[in-house]
């Protein structure tokens, strides 16, 4: 029986961020669009526990000898561990340095924020995706991006033979049904959340721009809502309280509530006024896609990927501008026929993404490939 693989390890890191949504949600999406007789499982590095990498509808979980630091070592220097199946699907650049003979190896490359604004990751970080991203264009059968942005940065970054694919992410269910009104009691308590406040969902990390955001809702023209930052705490000791208290942002204001669950992040993002993604840069931008499909208008920054993937649902603003977002997250919430119009062209937009539609192109890609190999 065929079988395509995916490596989940991305699950299992500190903070598995937006690529481990991804890596959930494509998986899941492979195994309930798998081709007939087509199984679908899922591999990462020797863990004692490994039960986070765990993904409904795979046919099961493996581990490869060697644990996470020891797989990357082995991988960056060559060393032919392949994963096995016939094709290998790497939702991050952490791959295999090549297919197996007569195998198909897809990688993911979320952005080129490695190469274009590499002091917003930690020196060794930005070194090693840009070696890994660079091998994949030279050894990978393919490379998926998730835009024509990213598509377009990779080829003056790191060109090379492999086929580059946009696939677009999807909206999980959780996050596009209403919340019950049991969930929204038990969150509202739980978290305390105001009854009206601009929403910002991401990992706490120099790339964020969250000290913009920070920034812009000190200043005089911005809406007199709190800020609610949702997401786990990632590089570069971001601290968005001293950041508060150095820009003159009341405690009261700022509200972090780190990393949620899915169900309480449908809650927080259902009853959110508005959502300010000031991102210096992107690869997508999942929060301003999953904003757009629960009915929440958007303010983004003008990072290529967000507007692209705002598609004009949005507002845009000048990055490392608070004044600019400022006065952009008050124009929505002060309107709110302009906030209506927003919130229905979002909804339009996102309803063009589903990890469906994603899993189709990719099991595409895959099973082109191979057929390809077996010919020649």
């Amino acid at each position: 029986m065929p079988e395509l693989v995916v490596l989940t390890e991305q699950l299992l890191a500190p903070v598995p961020g937006g690529t481990g949504r991804y890596t959930r949600e494509l998986a899941a999406a492979l195994a309930a669009t798998a081709p007939e007789g087509w199984v679908v499982s899922g591999v990462a590095a020797r863990h004692r526990n490994a039960r986070g990498a765990e993904v409904d509808g795979l046919a099961g979980s493996r581990m490869l000898p060697l644990p996470r630091r020891g797989l990357t070592l082995a991988w960056e220097y060559g060393v032919p561990l392949w994963p096995g199946g016939d094709v290998v699907h790497a939702p991050t650049p952490l791959a295999p340095a090549t297919a197996r003979r007569g195998g198909v190896l897809v990688v993911t490359v979320h952005d080129t924020v490695p190469f274009t604004h590499a002091e917003t990751l930690t020196p060794r970080g930005a070194a090693w995706h840009r070696a890994v991203i660079k091998r994949a264009a030279r050894k990978a059968d393919a490379i998926v991006v998730p835009t024509d942005t990213v598509a377009a940065e990779l080829a003056e970054h790191a060109p090379g033979p492999a086929r580059v694919h946009v696939v677009g992410h999807g909206v999980p269910d959780v996050l596009r049904t209403p919340p019950s009104a049991e969930a929204v009691a038990s969150v509202v308590a739980a978290h305390r959340l105001p009854e009206t406040y601009v929403l910002a969902v991401g990992t706490v990390e120099p790339r964020k721009g969250l000290d913009v955001l920070i920034a812009a809702m000190a200043d005089p023209g911005a809406p007199d809502l709190p800020l609610v930052v949702v997401g786990p705490t990632g590089w570069g000791g971001v601290d968005l309280r001293a950041l508060a208290a150095q820009h003159g942002l009341p405690p009261g204001r700022l509200r972090v509530l780190g990393p949620l669950t899915d169900t309480e992040l449908a809650v927080v993002l259902h009853r959110a006024t508005v959502l300010a993604a000031p991102s210096r840069a992107e690869g997508f931008g999942l929060p301003v896609l999953e904003a757009m499909a629960v009915g929440v208008p958007v303010v983004h920054s003008d990072a290529p990927a967000l507007v692209e993937v705002a598609g004009g649902a949005g507002v845009a603003a000048l990055r490392e501008d608070p004044a600019d977002l400022a006065r952009a997250l008050t124009s929505v919430v002060d309107s709110p026929e302009r906030a209506a119009a927003m919130v229905d062209r979002g909804r339009t937009r996102a309803a063009t993404f589903t990890w469906a539609h994603a899993a189709e192109s990719v099991w595409r890609l895959h099973l082109r490939l191979l057929t390809e190999k077996r010919a020649r």
